[in-house]
């Protein structure tokens, strides 16, 4: 089980750099789904490690942090038009 958890965490850092990369050099817009997505993915896996591991102040800062992809996504959801009908 450790080493799930280890490989959880692993995956949500490499989401998460992957996140800011994209963003930072202009392949995602900060309001794309896919850029939210990897924000809510990355902090659901840290909670799991950092909760596993005992860092409570860093699972509680992913909370917040995978909350605010998943407005983002919703949001985003909203804004865009559905199919015709």
């Amino acid at each position: 089980m450790k080493i799930l958890i280890e490989i959880i965490g692993w995956a949500a850092a490499a989401m998460m750099l992957s996140a800011y990369v994209l963003l930072t050099t202009g392949r995602l817009s900060s309001s794309s789904a896919y850029y939210q997505w990897l924000n809510v993915l990355s902090g659901a896996g840290f909670i799991i490690n950092s909760g596993w591991n005992g860092a409570y102040p860093s699972a509680f800062l992913n909370l917040i942090w995978m909350g605010i992809g998943l407005y983002g996504v919703v949001r985003g959801a909203r804004l865009r038009p559905g199919p015709a009908a």
